[in-house]
Parts: structure tokens; C-alpha cells; sequence
């Protein structure tokens, strides 16, 4: 018996085979899983660690799909979702402390406390991703990022043995410039921030400012957000830019014409032109200028690129 069959048997019912994950991410390509696990509960996570146990089958943690790239051959592991008993919004009055379950999307977190008054989190509604998703690697735009504001969050280890969630506080999960210590079969199935008391007005009119910000100045439509982290110092759009790539296409992949740290890719395109793409601009940027650009999106599926390791 192989891995995806013993982790199936496991799971029965609850896991189907061979589900493309295209319409789980924003770019809406990429090949099959070859086991995915949907709307998980507290008992199906159980479940999946004692598939994980017996098969060894790699985990793909899947929130929005807001920085992930699949590649067109696919993921030969089992991928899984948190459904609704994790997308719970939790909130004491007079408290200036916000729980949020990890399937809760960023945006929705970011309207609801702005909503009560509590500053800190407005910038967060520009973030498509999930809670768990935006910990996991440490999300920011505007001048803040999750490190900011986050005191703890709970984490299930589909690889480990402990019951639930455990608790860790946020000083234990080496928070950094859009990275975290949160390993790939660890899922956050809820985080604790602490905002501050404000006005519920200004708090609605800089979520309004930031929604207006990034229609104006990043594009819609098939992308991932931001490739390549920022360079110290520097701008990873402004190299891409200033190396001539600004709409240029590889394939169905192309630089955004709006935004050149925006890839985007066409309906019923090839998430392996995309990758192709990536390694394109990360190549002439550095022979251009010498700067290597570390890759922001999570690529699942691919070889590392050369000069990233991305």
C-alpha cells in the first residue's frame, strides 16, 4: 500500500483524491492534490494527524491561496482547509484584545475592529490572505505588519503528538520581514492581537484610505500580490520596472502592466509559466543590477529557483 492510499484509508470519506487547487488560490492555476481534506473541524484535524502519522504524505496548509502557486504537475500530499468552526471572531466588550479564528480573512478581521473602534489592523483589510495565513508568514503593508500587534497564536501540528492548539506567544515564532518559524504541517487555527481603544470613524476612514489605495495603484484580477520581497532599501517593482520587464509575458504569465511585482496569468493558464516567469525577472534583475530577489509567493511543487531558493 503507498502513502496516499494508507492516509485515505484513514481519512475515508473526508478526503478526495486528485482535487485541482487552482480555484483555491488567487492565481487559479495549478495541478491536483493528491488528497484534499476541506472545511476542517477540530475532530478532522485529529483525523488528519493520524493519517500524516501513518503515510508520512508532505501537508499543504491552504487559507486563501493569496501567496501560493501550485505547480500544473500538482501537490503529491494531502492539502487541507479550516472550515467554519475556525473562522470565529471573538471580542469582550471594553477589551482592546481581538481573537480571530485562522479562516477568518484578513480584510474581514481588519473591517470588524476598525468597525468597534480599536486601532491597528486597518491596513490588514489590503491583505486577501486568511488570519492563519497572514501569521504563517508575517503579512504587512502600510507601514505595519502582523508582528505588530500579534501577542500569541495557537497552532495544531498535524506532524506532533499534543491535543488541540497549542499556545505560543508571538515572541516564539520569529516573526520577521514576511517570515515566521511556523513549520509546513503546523496549521494556526487562531491568533490573539492586541490594538488599541480609538476613534470608530478615523478607524473606518483609514480602512477606506487603504482600499482606495491599492485599487488605484496594484491591479485585480489573476495575481498573487507581491512576488519578491522588498530589497533593503530598495523596491523589488522599481527593479523589475527599471529593468524593462513591466508587461512582459512569458506564456499565459505576464508582469503587470499596473504594478511590476504583479504577475498575473491568463483564464485556464499554466502555473509553470508563472514559475517560468519568476525566474525570468529574478535572473535579469540580478545580472542587471546584482541584487537577488527573494521570492514572497509560496511555490509548491517546483524545483528551487537557482539564484533565490525560492
Amino acid at each position: 500500500m503507498n502513502a496516499v492510499d494508507a492516509a485515505a484509508g484513514i481519512l475515508g470519506h473526508r478526503a478526495r483524491r486528485d482535487v485541482p487547487l487552482g480555484r483555491f488560490t488567487t492565481y487559479g492555476v495549478g495541478g491536483p492534490a493528491a488528497l484534499l481534506l476541506e472545511n476542517c473541524g477540530a475532530d478532522d484535524l485529529t483525523l488528519a494527524r493520524r493519517a500524516v502519522a501513518a503515510s508520512g504524505l508532505p501537508v499543504l496548509v491552504l487559507g486563501r491561496g493569496s501567496n501560493l502557486l501550485v505547480a500544473d504537475r500538482g501537490f503529491a500530499g494531502l492539502a487541507l482547509t479550516l472550515g467554519e468552526p475556525f473562522a470565529a471572531i471573538h471580542h469582550d466588550d471594553g477589551d482592546t484584545t481581538v481573537r480571530a479564528g485562522g479562516a477568518v480573512t484578513f480584510p474581514v478581521l481588519a473591517r470588524r475592529t476598525a468597525a468597534l473602534g480599536l486601532r491597528g489592523l486597518e491596513w490588514a483589510v489590503g491583505v486577501p490572505g486568511s488570519v492563519g495565513g497572514a501569521v504563517r508568514m508575517n503579512a504587512g503593508g502600510h507601514g505595519s505588519d502582523v508582528s505588530a500587534t500579534l501577542v500569541r497564536a495557537w497552532l495544531f501540528d498535524l506532524a506532533g503528538s499534543d491535543g488541540g492548539g497549542v499556545e505560543t506567544a508571538a515572541a516564539d515564532l520569529d516573526l520577521g520581514y514576511r517570515r515566521s518559524n511556523v513549520r509546513p504541517a503546523q496549521i494556526v487555527v487562531a491568533a490573539e492581537f492586541a490594538l488599541q481603544a480609538g476613534d470608530r470613524a478615523a478607524a473606518e476612514a483609514e480602512v477606506a484610505a487603504v482600499v482606495k489605495w491599492r485599487r488605484e495603484h496594484q491591479p485585480g484580477g489573476s495575481n498573487a500580490g507581491s512576488v519578491f520581497a522588498n530589497p533593503p532599501g530598495d523596491s523589488a517593482g522599481r527593479l523589475i520596472d527599471a529593468a524593462g520587464l513591466r508587461g512582459h509575458r512569458r506564456g499565459s504569465a505576464y508582469v503587470s502592466p499596473k504594478h511590476a511585482n504583479f504577475f498575473q496569468v491568463d483564464e485556464g493558464g499554466s502555473a509553470d509559466d508563472v514559475r517560468a516567469l519568476i525566474e525570468e525577472v529574478a535572473t535579469t534583475v540580478e545580472e542587471r543590477f546584482g541584487v537577488v530577489l527573494a521570492v514572497e509567493n509560496r511555490l509548491i511543487g517546483f524545483e528551487p529557483l537557482p539564484s533565490t531558493g525560492g
